[in-house]
């Protein structure tokens, strides 16, 4: 079993690290083997002990890590096929000379028909608990990628009705016909499953946790929006009514209009944040540390209407604050969480930080405006601050 660090542990003492999405490692026959350990052997050289990613789920046609197809599921893109041989799943001559989808077809069709040598993780009874573990989000994300496939021009609410409505005698029947294909979405998951678990435990065994980052919206076109959309401000069709932005700052002068559905608050809070505190949950299992991208949109966020392409006729809205965090750290109460507080930040987005103890962030680049109070510059960070030189945004 993988350790798990607390909060108070992870933040104890200062610590140093790299943001290199697994996507920049070298090789191409995935990123979760051989050149993904080695960066944590050279992390540990270094002296540093902490590993951040972008968000490391399916991606669109885009490839943006931040529009993702499921906000729970791993990228099977990432998986490593030369890890595959060494429990027989796969052979040389095979690596040579098939595509990645068919050899991550062979690899399932002789998993399943036990024609393999089981290790620690990749075995059946592992099987079973990770398709128990995660049923709450597996079986959705199978059937969507599989529907998806079969209709690939189209985005799910442009699906026949039956199945963009998911009513169940259309899914059932879709289960049916379809069983191998979602097998193999299952399978694909859980080989990553096993894969990042191995490499989470290597970077533990050489000091090194693993940070991870949560876009606080998810892309329309998404297993999440189709399989919850109570959740989420749809009109009848599912198409979105209003979407995710930003107004003019320093990032954009004119305002980003994002186009991700917004979360219906109120619907979410019946159940106390049930889906967002199994979105955490699952991350939790990967990660050591989470960064919540966006955390002002807690507070309050940006909402444009869904006709509008102009980002700046949109307005403030109240976000769900208090109780949300309050909900999320009673649940998961060792989750030790990064604030992304970069942007238009308002008083009242800090106070919200700050009654939760949440470290913020700094970036060395923003620092040179000519004021001496900006915080960015080095002889204003905070000592509970992660300081960036640069991100990804930047």
């Amino acid at each position: 079993m993988t350790a798990r660090f607390s909060a108070e542990a992870v933040f104890a003492r200062r610590r140093a690290g790299v943001l290199l999405h697994p996507t920049a490692l070298p090789g191409d026959s995935g990123k979760l083997g051989h050149a993904a350990r080695q960066f944590v052997e050279f992390l540990q050289q270094a002296g540093m002990s902490v590993w951040q990613t972008l968000p490391t789920g399916p991606t669109h046609s885009n490839l943006s890590p931040y529009q993702t197809l499921s906000a729970h599921a791993g990228n099977p893109e990432f998986i490593d096929l030369q890890e595959l041989f060494t429990t027989g799943l796969l052979s040389h001559q095979e690596l040579a000379k098939a595509t990645r989808a068919e050899l991550l077809s062979r690899a399932a069709a002789r998993f399943h028909a036990d024609e393999y040598t089981p290790d620690a993780c990749i075995n059946q009874d592992q099987w079973v608990h990770f398709l128990a573990a995660h049923r709450n989000w597996l079986d959705d994300f199978a059937l969507f990628m599989v529907i998806r496939d079969s209709y690939p021009d189209l985005s799910w609410p442009d699906w026949p009705e039956p199945l963009r409505h998911r009513e169940q005698g259309a899914l059932v029947e879709f289960r049916h016909q379809h069983h191998e294909a979602i097998e193999q979405i299952r399978f694909e998951q859980f080989i990553f499953h096993c894969q990042w678990s191995s490499l989470r435990r290597y970077a533990h065994d050489h000091g090194v946790l693993l940070f991870g980052d949560i876009p606080i919206f998810v892309a329309h076109d998404s297993a999440d929006v189709w399989a919850n959309p109570q959740l989420f401000k749809l009109d009848a069709d599912g198409h979105p009514t209003v979407v995710a932005g930003v107004p003019p700052d320093y990032f954009s002068e004119h305002g980003q209009h994002w186009g991700n559905p917004l979360y219906d608050w109120n619907a979410m809070a019946h159940d106390n944040y049930r889906w967002w505190l199994e979105r955490l949950a699952s991350q939790r299992e990967q990660f050591d540390l989470l960064r919540i991208d966006h955390f002002r949109g807690l507070q309050a966020f940006w909402e444009i209407p869904a006709e509008d392409p102009q980002p700046i006729n949109g307005y403030w809205v109240p976000g769900p604050g208090d109780d949300f965090l309050k909900a999320c750290l009673e649940e998961l109460p060792d989750l030790p969480l990064v604030a992304e507080n970069l942007g238009l930040i308002s008083k009242d987005v800090e106070q919200l930080r700050h009654r939760f103890r949440l470290p913020g962030m700094t970036v060395m680049q923003f620092g040179f405006d000519g004021s001496p109070d900006n915080p960015h510059l080095l002889h204003n960070h905070r000592r509970e601050d992660l300081v960036y030189t640069g991100t990804h945004d930047n």
